[in-house]
């Protein structure tokens, strides 16, 4: 049967028309980071095969690794396991039924960034 209020219906809303909110943003970026870490993963398996392929190609791969970019790539990829780490944290919290509130929720999702850039940075003070 054919539906003759097709053309009267409302749009469903999207993500022009709502507001982002820190809790929508943090889990955006929670699965932004689970996928980067797969990425930088699959970099130090590639970087252990070439150890294990041969010295010179071990060089070339080690060279990158070690340069700026290396440096640059490996101390993001620390923030977001950090952040990724406290975002599942919070996710298991909010399993139990507890700190669902908006306030609360608002304040987790501020520990959860400000607690990821506090422990990479004293991760690599310390290491």
């Amino acid at each position: 049967m054919a539906d003759v209020n097709r053309g009267n219906r409302p749009l469903s809303p999207h993500l022009t028309i709502y507001r982002p909110q820190l809790t929508s943003m943090t889990s955006i970026l929670t699965r932004i980071t689970g996928n980067a870490m797969l990425i930088t993963a699959l970099l130090i398996v590639w970087w252990f095969l070439a150890a294990a392929t041969s010295l010179e190609y071990f060089d070339t791969v080690n060279g990158i690794m070690t340069s700026w970019f290396g440096d640059l790539v490996f101390t993001l990829s620390l923030l977001g396991l950090w952040y990724h780490t406290l975002a599942c944290v919070r996710h298991l919290i909010w399993d139990t039924g507890r700190m669902l509130d908006i306030p609360t929720a608002e304040k987790l999702g501020w520990t959860v960034l400000i607690g990821s850039v506090v422990l990479t940075i004293l991760t690599i003070i310390i290491v």
